[in-house]
């Protein structure tokens, strides 16, 4: 308890201190400003317009007032309606997070990968930590569609695509719902690299089921079996914490902002690479005919757009 009120209150402190710094430089500005230095205006312009960013981005930084935004998150993709084409968007979609994580110096570990039958992959689970990681990765929560002149077909027709995203916090144990172990079924395999060759003879993999809510995770990316059932678990602790929680929200009618049902036909987003080109959120119609810097992992747009409209969502 005396620890758990420690790390409270040191959150707040981190919290806090930005706009104690803050406020300090903007008495240290106008101090200046107060000396009538004709040579001075070109430097309070430019310190204004700092004071001005900085204040604008601790302002941005309240739409993180959920319970777990400022934490790490898991993050899962899917492959949804459309064949091969859904699978290589998968894999786009993989990417561009794994690109979007680097630009913001986030740690990205790949837990679980499962590959296409041609190309690209069925699924993929992503452990995300950083600052906020969560926080910002839930604007990505939905179906995302793709269209496009398809590689796959013979006749280069265009094709429309399906990929679903999911993501939740990574909780500590303790927050996190108590799991009965009769209600578990727990497989292990061999772990597959990229190539499909085994990357070991012995079944390391691990699979795990919820008997009672049929959710499935699995875990190949550690060494040992023991590890990977570690994390497995901890997944399935934190969609299991988090499919409570929306219970909870939802026989409490007290789900803030917009709620996107992870079902088919309810794009959050599309990106069209034909006859045009062009990323637009259905949310809040934000939108760029830079296709290829979104791809790339440029999503910071998308989700401030998102996150400002559904603030403590």
């Amino acid at each position: 308890m005396a620890q758990q009120a420690m790390q409270q209150l040191a959150a707040l402190r981190e919290e806090i201190a930005p706009w104690l710094a803050l406020e300090q430089q903007l008495a240290d500005a106008a101090e200046l400003a107060g000396l009538a230095d004709e040579e001075l205006v070109p430097d309070l312009e430019a310190e204004a317009e700092r004071l001005e960013r900085k204040l604008a981005h601790l302002e941005f930084r309240q739409v993180f007032a959920g319970a777990h935004d400022r934490g790490d998150a898991f993050l899962a993709i899917h492959a949804g309606a459309g064949g091969t084409d859904a699978q290589d968007f998968a894999e786009m979609l993989l990417r561009m997070y794994l690109r979007w994580t680097e630009s913001r110096r986030y740690r990205a570990t790949i837990l679980d990968r499962l590959l296409g039958d041609e190309a690209g992959i069925k699924s993929a689970t992503v452990a995300v930590a950083g600052p906020y990681a969560y926080g910002y990765l839930r604007a990505e929560r939905g179906v995302h569609r793709l269209v496009r002149l398809s590689p796959f077909d013979a006749a280069h027709r265009r094709h429309t695509s399906f990929v679903l995203v999911e993501a939740w916090p990574d909780l500590p144990e303790a927050e996190m719902v108590s799991i009965d172990p009769g209600d578990l079924r727990i497989e292990v395999f061999r772990a597959s690299s990229a190539g499909g060759q085994h990357m070991q003879k012995n079944e390391t993999a691990v699979r795990i089921t919820h008997l009672p809510t049929d959710v499935v995770v699995s875990c190949q990316n550690e060494r040992s079996q023991a590890q990977n059932r570690e994390v497995a678990m901890r997944l399935l602790r934190a969609r299991l914490t988090e499919m409570e929680e929306k219970k909870r929200q939802r026989e409490l009618s007290a789900l803030k902002g917009e709620h996107v049902d992870a079902g088919w036909g309810n794009q959050i987003r599309s990106y069209v690479l034909h006859p045009y080109q062009m990323v637009k959120d259905h949310r809040t119609d934000y939108e760029t005919g830079n296709t290829q810097a979104v791809l790339d992992g440029q999503l910071d747009g998308f989700m401030e757009a998102y996150l400002r409209e559904t603030v403590g969502g």
